[in-house]
């Protein structure tokens, strides 16, 4: 779902010209960056199930991908960007962030805990569209396309508008492209 993500930061950067970029595709994977060394300690794993492709991983991240450390990494990461890009961006990268743990909420299988750990032995949630490929697939196209096309608008209103600054803005947009077509490309192929 990587490039689902990552459309989204794209999209959201037309709005908020104050946040870089690069923290709004940092701030959709936040909790993916802190999920890396927990597992590499072996606290959250990575469990591989039939099929292949979307959702060919069972994910125990029981504490970065819980309910409640998401709300509060969220809450941590919005604060923080305030004090950088002022209270509009807080907010928005704090959405941004919390962001992940909704759109993984649609794909994932039932593996999304509420409380880190799962205490409380609480059901997991997962509405599990990686079950459905085509449709997973359509939805990230969509959310990758919308990411385009509003980071185009983006770029073609905030960057230098003489004939010099024409090639900066299609390079720009080109890359943008290219870099959310593979995003979707690993995606599928399940190599993500």
């Amino acid at each position: 779902m990587f490039a689902g993500h990552f459309g989204l930061a794209a999209a959201v950067k037309a709005k908020t010209p104050e946040v870089p970029l690069w923290a709004l595709m940092l701030g959709t994977q936040l909790l993916d960056v802190a999920f890396v060394p927990l597992f590499i300690a072996g606290i959250e794993t990575i469990e591989p199930v039939e099929g292949g492709g979307y959702g060919a991983h069972l994910i125990h991240a029981d504490y970065t991908h819980s309910l409640l450390c998401a709300l509060l990494v969220t809450i941590i990461a919005g604060l923080l960007a305030a004090k950088r890009w002022g209270k509009k961006g807080g907010l928005v990268f704090g959405s941004i962030v919390f962001s992940h743990w909704l759109l993984d909420l649609v794909v994932h299988r039932a593996d999304l805990p509420l409380l880190p750990g799962n205490a409380g032995n609480f059901p997991v949630l997962g509405l599990g569209m990686w079950k459905y490929p085509y449709m997973t697939i359509a939805m990230e196209a969509v959310l990758i396309t919308a990411g385009i096309i509003m980071y185009k608008r983006s770029v073609a209103f905030s960057a230098d508008n003489t004939v010099r600054g024409k090639p900066l803005r299609l390079a720009a947009i080109a890359a943008m492209s290219v870099f959310l077509a593979a995003a979707l490309a690993a995606d599928v192929l399940g190599i993500g």
